[in-house]
């Protein structure tokens, strides 16, 4: 495989950079793997392959979430170092996504002891806009949240550029030096831990009201005939027919049944 082009190496770290900030911001999502590595397989041309591994690690970080001052382990990280290892690994296949899939964890990791250095340093810019703030200076405490915000973009965008610094030859040997048998215990390791992220969202959506449509989708998913475009069209129509019938209310009774046996989704609903 051919070294990345320059506008690729560009586009990937400007994607990085925001994946860095929007995983303090939570906003726009694009630290999400499946926003993140979606868009670096997109720039450098291998679409199909950023998707699949940008959904595999979205289904591990189904459950991190940022709570006040604790972050979690660091997806924005993860996501971008995994897709551009991948691509300069030059293994698309499912052996190569699963081996990326599975670095990711150490990644988010790292990437998490990086964001406490940016946070430290970020102590000094607070302090900074406090006494501007105490001055009434407004345009100099925005340009301390701007500078916080710039520093926690670089701390994703420095170590993709130096990933995409290296040559793509010592990449794919540092892939290579890693035994077979390491390599199919990544892949199934990192299956093992998307599967868990499988588990949460039936943990979520479980109800007696769904589960038809997970029997349902499990058996169009055999349909080898059927395109993407027709399983999410299958989908939607779907999604309209129930709706339309819990309008109408299908319990027999005249009106909406006591609940759903989901206490959250009842009282989401009430609300």
């Amino acid at each position: 495989m051919s070294d990345i082009s320059i506008i690729s190496m560009i586009l990937v770290v400007i994607i990085a950079f925001f994946a860095g900030m929007d995983g303090i911001l939570d906003q726009f999502q694009f630290h999400q793997p499946l926003v993140s590595c979606t868009l670096i397989g997109l720039v450098t041309g291998h679409l199909e392959a950023g998707l699949i591994l940008g959904g595999s690690l979205q289904m591990i970080a189904l459950g991190w979430a940022n709570i006040g001052a604790a972050v979690a382990p660091d997806i924005a990280l993860a996501a971008s170092a995994a897709a551009i290892i991948m691509v300069k690994g030059g293994d698309f296949s499912n052996r190569g996504i699963g081996v990326a899939t599975a670095l990711a964890v150490p990644l988010a990791v790292a990437g998490l002891a990086l964001t406490m250095i940016v946070r430290t340093l970020s102590v000094a810019v607070v302090h900074g806009a406090d006494a501007a703030a105490k001055q009434g200076n407004i345009r100099a405490v925005e340009r301390a949240h701007y500078l916080a915000l710039f520093m926690q973009g670089l701390r994703i965008a420095l170590p993709a550029a130096l990933l995409l610094a290296l040559p793509t030859s010592t990449v794919q040997s540092m892939l290579h030096f890693i035994p077979d048998w390491l390599k199919d215990g990544m892949v199934i390791g990192g299956g093992m831990v998307v599967a868990v992220g499988y588990a949460m969202v039936i943990n979520m959506m479980a109800t007696r009201e769904v589960w038809p449509f997970f029997a349902l989708g499990f058996a169009l998913a055999a349909l080898t005939n059927l395109t993407l475009i027709a399983l999410g069209a299958i989908g939607v129509a779907i999604a309209l027919i129930y709706l339309n019938l819990s309008k109408q209310g299908g319990s027999g009774n005249g009106g909406s049944s006591g609940g759903s046996n989901d206490p959250i989704g009842d009282i989401l609903e009430d609300y």
